[in-house]
């Protein structure tokens, strides 16, 4: 499991965990620090893909079924262990979905909750006619890139970073561009669903979200653009958020 997952504060008597997918390109960095964020209710797995970090010399993944084939295999065991929530931003949130569809078909196993920010439903005409950009040259990329917000200029600025950290972004593109599901004919889940977006981020359909699931739908906006999370107001926002639902959800469980 540790090649898959980054923990960075191992929590024994957590009630539950949070299981957090990375944005494009992203690594686990990030989340795993939320580890240390949480109080001691919550342990925090944060999913680590090939192609970066400790798996840099590993091939990238070509479609969505290998990414949720592997990190169940991974996390099955500890899934079984006590309630989970799944938390997913951006080509994240659409792994989130991915995985909670799986475990349900699959195990029969659903999160506590499902919290999903900065994407569309991958079935909504939003999401499905949204352009390719994996495809885009890397100075029309690169523009993009820019015009999104979230991605310090030195960085873009940089040949050498950016050599090390396009094929991972447009390889994770790619998975979510060409990953297909079909619009839910009923409820697949019955957990709580919340939908989270920077308010200057591009629109994103988010209420195409209320379909996957029987339980209450919420939707937060917050200040900034695509990578609102990053900042550290929104961080402790969405930190006190998810530990006040997780702790209600862990008493609905008992």
């Amino acid at each position: 499991m540790d090649k898959v997952i980054s923990c960075f504060s191992r929590k024994p008597e957590a009630v539950a965990r949070l299981v957090c997918f990375p944005w494009a390109g992203g690594g686990s960095i990030h989340y795993a620090r939320w580890g240390r964020l949480f109080d001691g209710s919550i342990e925090v797995y944060s999913v680590k893909l090939p192609g970066r970090e400790s798996r840099a010399k590993e091939l990238f993944f070509q479609n969505m079924q290998q990414v949720v084939d592997e990190v169940i295999q991974a996390l099955l065991p500890s899934l079984k262990e006590k309630p989970f929530a799944l938390f997913g931003h951006s080509f994240g949130a659409m792994v989130s979905f991915a995985v909670a569809d799986a475990l349900k078909r699959r195990h029969g196993l659903e999160p506590v909750h499902l919290f999903l920010s900065g994407a569309s439903a991958p079935y909504s005409e939003m999401r499905i006619s949204a352009p390719k950009r994996s495809e885009l040259t890397d100075e029309e990329f690169l523009q993009w890139l820019s015009s999104i917000g979230g991605t310090p200029p030195e960085l873009l600025a940089n040949p050498e970073v950016l050599r090390l950290f396009l094929p991972a972004l447009k390889a994770d593109l790619h998975i979510v561009e060409n990953y297909r599901c079909n619009k839910p004919t009923g409820p697949l889940l019955s957990c709580p669903v919340t939908c989270f977006d920077g308010k200057q981020d591009v629109p994103h359909d988010l209420q195409a979200w209320k379909e996957i699931s029987s339980g209450d739908f919420t939707l937060r906006m917050l200040d900034g653009d695509h990578f609102y999370l990053k900042d550290p107001v929104n961080e402790k926002v969405l930190i006190d958020f998810v530990t006040k639902h997780l702790e209600t959800s862990e008493m609905d469980y008992l």
